[in-house]
């Protein structure tokens, strides 16, 4: 899988906007989005009302933006909604089955709704509910399926027609733990063995970090961040330090012994930790020995760079900065 941060260019990528906005009367709901998402396995996360599902809507061509622009898969999503869906599957957050239908019927009718002839549709219908884990059950009225069984029809229908890109808006939600488990697999094994682009829309970072090389962070409708989740391995990254008492001493020892080396304030827990860059394994026998000199104990030591929770809250706490500095 190639660097996000490399393919991410204008021709490779499967999502662009500019300036996309979307108002409902007074109420904005999408603030100006400028994206260039690559061809990868896309985190969309933001709270519940960060404007995730509306941005979803608007790229698939069902919501109208008040302004700006956007092209999805290479298509323009105001002049060329149709085709635009032609080539994307949407998996809903919301619970709109046909309860009275088999999931081989539903699954095969939307399968011909993307223009597959009849037999053709069964067929893929059938491959597509076995590789979801519905095989043994797709002749069963929905009505009578779990709610992880219902996330798989929903999962089926997104997939059927071979999209080039999928959006999955909260795909584990209402989920118990092993249902939310399987669904993870499913999705990440969409990427990596089926090839389909997938944005995963939701507000649980452990599920985005567990399945995405690259995120897009919403905050009430503004873009907070659009990066790649994959790292340098010349680099090992960095560690946050957490210790008893005050930083300063323990900061500058590190400092003497040629440690890169910040104070920084922990968004999570509003204390005083201090950042370390890590450049080679010599660095932690420098961090365990100043301690064990300077007596100091070492409270807390966990990686940062591979933090989705540390991207999350620094975005939304630079965020917040910004609104305190403009009121």
């Amino acid at each position: 899988m190639g660097d996000a941060t490399q393919i991410s260019t204008a021709s490779d990528a499967v999502i662009q906007t500019r300036n996309f906005t979307k108002k409902y009367g007074r109420f904005l709901a999408l603030d100006e989005i400028n994206l260039t998402i690559p061809q990868a396995s896309v985190g969309l996360l933001g709270a519940n009302g960060a404007g995730k599902s509306t941005l979803i809507r608007s790229l698939l061509g069902i919501i109208k933006p008040t302004s700006g622009d956007a092209r999805v898969v290479g298509f323009d999503t105001k002049s060329q909604g149709i085709k635009v869906r032609e080539l994307v599957g949407y998996m809903p957050e919301a619970d709109a089955l046909p309860m009275g239908t088999t999931a081989a019927d539903f699954v095969g009718h939307m399968a011909e709704m993307s223009g597959l002839p009849p037999r053709q549709a069964r067929q893929r219908a059938a491959d597509v509910l076995q590789q979801v884990g519905l095989g043994e059950e797709r002749y069963r009225l929905i009505k009578g399926f779990s709610t992880g069984m219902r996330q798989r029809v929903k999962l089926a229908q997104a997939i059927v027609h071979d999209p080039r890109l999928v959006f999955l808006d909260e795909p584990t939600a209402g989920m118990d733990p092993q249902g939310r488990e399987e669904m993870l697999e499913l999705v990440e094994r969409i990427y990596t063995k089926m090839g389909i682009s997938v944005v995963f829309s939701s507000h649980i970072l452990e599920d985005i970090e567990l399945v995405c090389d690259y995120v897009v962070i919403l905050d009430h409708g503004r873009v907070l961040a659009s990066q790649s989740l994959k790292h340098d391995n010349a680099n090992l990254g960095e560690v946050v330090v957490q210790i008893d008492g005050s930083p300063a001493p323990y900061l500058q020892a590190l400092q003497s012994q040629g440690a890169q080396a910040v104070q920084q304030e922990d968004h999570a827990t509003g204390q005083d930790v201090i950042v370390v860059d890590v450049r080679d394994e010599r660095t932690f026998d420098v961090i365990r020995d100043v301690a064990v000199d300077q007596q100091i104990v070492i409270r807390k030591l966990r990686s940062k760079s591979r933090s989705l929770e540390d991207l999350y809250l620094g975005s939304v706490h630079e965020a917040g900065q910004e609104v305190e500095r403009a009121s």
